[in-house]
């Protein structure tokens, strides 16, 4: 036996993409080969790009996940950030197994996938600005997670950087709100478990 996991079932992070105004760089979360999230682990941040990138990386995120392709539209006013999402997506998707096709294969006709489906929190209010996450679910597991607000503007840009990616797999991988605070940014740690679990709440988890 020692079969390995199903094939495109996990996080696949795409190439940093370098931008007019800082890189682009996007990791999904796909199960047996679907897109289940998608979020930007790294993207444009200071002066007007922290606005624009706001704006646009949680459109784009949606996006992705209903396109399941880097054919997704450029969100306006933030062309840059748009095309490099794309490229880091497309060299993602590029990376990803195809599941193995059931055609021709014995005893099919087995029921659907279970739906995945995405649940937002409240936005949690902290010290240093609002923190909202998002998750995306499949058969009762958390299969993703992004935060689609977060503090932004001087020492919190760098902080939301170093934090939400490490807040995103801490809560797919412990499947709950119980994760650990990361070090040095503690209010955006503690806004984010607060919104996490109620997204988790809606989610009847």
């Amino acid at each position: 036996g020692g079969a390995g996991a199903a094939a495109g079932t996990g996080t696949v992070t795409g190439d940093v993409t370098p931008t007019q105004y800082g890189a682009v760089q996007v990791r999904l979360t796909v199960n047996a080969g679907k897109i289940t999230g998608a979020e930007a682990v790294q993207a444009p941040a200071g002066g007007l790009s922290d606005q624009k990138t706001r704006l646009a990386v949680p459109k784009l995120n949606q996006e992705a996940v209903a396109a399941q392709s880097a054919d997704i539209d450029t969100v306006s006013g933030a062309t840059y950030t748009s095309e490099g999402y794309k490229k880091s997506l497309q060299s993602a998707l590029d990376k990803v197994e195809p599941a193995a096709s059931g055609s021709g294969a014995p005893g099919s006709g087995a029921g659907g996938p279970a739906r995945a489906r995405t649940v937002t929190g409240k936005a949690a209010q902290t010290q240093y600005g609002p923190v909202q996450v998002r998750i995306t679910v499949s058969a009762g597991k958390i299969t993703g997670a992004q935060a689609v607000q977060a503090p932004a503007g001087g020492l919190s840009d760098q902080k939301t950087r170093l934090a939400v990616p490490k807040l995103n797999q801490e809560a797919v991988a412990a499947g709950s709100a119980d994760i650990d605070a990361v070090s040095g940014a503690t209010y955006t740690s503690t806004g984010y478990r607060q919104s996490l679990q109620s997204a988790l709440d809606q989610a009847g988890g």
